[in-house]
């Protein structure tokens, strides 16, 4: 995969472009990535790249031709995807972030003061992404927020191609419960069936965690779960074991 950042803080991706996963994901040579400073495209002598916006207002707006010319300099397939980082857009979640993982290549638009001149938007973006219903002050820090989400997904990426099947979101649930040695710590010990050795009791307690702390902690997800009939009684015997308790 290959990944083009534009934005005007090229230095804010060094640090985690270069450290952990994706760092490796660069070694093993399955991404490649680049950063653009879109503030070098500017047609003017003093490098500007917002204005007023016509009509007036607060604030001010990224000017198109520093953004447009960036593009142009970088070279796109029938497969590229151009993002723009916008609260406008279409909630970032697992199910996108497995989509954009079978993208050849991504290039991000990182904007920053009261927003785009419009004509970015129609007509050099392919996808409108937001983390979340709230303003930040640029789009770096949600670029790097689904670059790492999608590259841990590229086959070779992790140690263990299997690792992120259990991921929280990536069925639709909360990941079960993890533990590790000791055995017993402060009084405080693994569930017993984690011992036994016996891999269909082990799968069947994993799948009943999830569904409970998926109801539990996110109701909103199992609405849209499509909850077998075992399923439905599991979570029946878990609102009956909460009013014993």
């Amino acid at each position: 995969m290959k990944i083009d950042y534009l934005t005007l803080f090229p230095e804010m991706f060094n640090g985690v472009l270069n450290q952990s996963i994706l760092k490796r994901a660069q070694d093993k040579g399955l991404l490649q990535v680049n950063t653009v400073d879109f503030r070098h495209f500017a047609e003017n002598k003093h490098n500007q790249v917002d204005d007023y916006p016509f009509g007036g207002g607060q604030g001010m707006v990224l000017k198109p031709e520093p953004v447009f010319n960036a593009m142009a300099s970088i070279e796109k397939t029938a497969d590229t995807r151009v993002v723009l980082m916008c609260p406008q857009g279409r909630p970032f979640d697992q199910s996108l972030a497995n989509e954009l993982s079978e993208v050849e290549h991504l290039v991000f638009i990182c904007g920053h003061y009261e927003g785009y001149d419009e004509r970015i938007r129609q007509h050099l973006v392919t996808d409108e992404i937001s983390m979340g219903d709230y303003v930040l002050t640029g789009g770096e820090l949600p670029a790097m927020v689904m670059t790492d989400a999608i590259v841990r997904l590229l086959p070779g990426v992790l140690g263990n191609n299997q690792s992120h099947v259990d991921d929280s979101f990536q069925d639709g649930l909360l990941e079960f419960p993890q533990y590790t040695r000791p055995r017993e710590y402060q009084s405080m010990t693994v569930p017993d069936v984690l011992l036994s050795g016996n891999h269909a009791n082990i799968e069947k307690w994993r799948h009943e965690q999830k569904i409970i702390r998926t109801f539990e902690k996110r109701p909103d997800l199992i609405e849209l779960y499509n909850l077998s009939d075992e399923d439905k009684d599991i979570i029946e015997r878990y609102k009956k074991q909460l009013k014993n308790d």
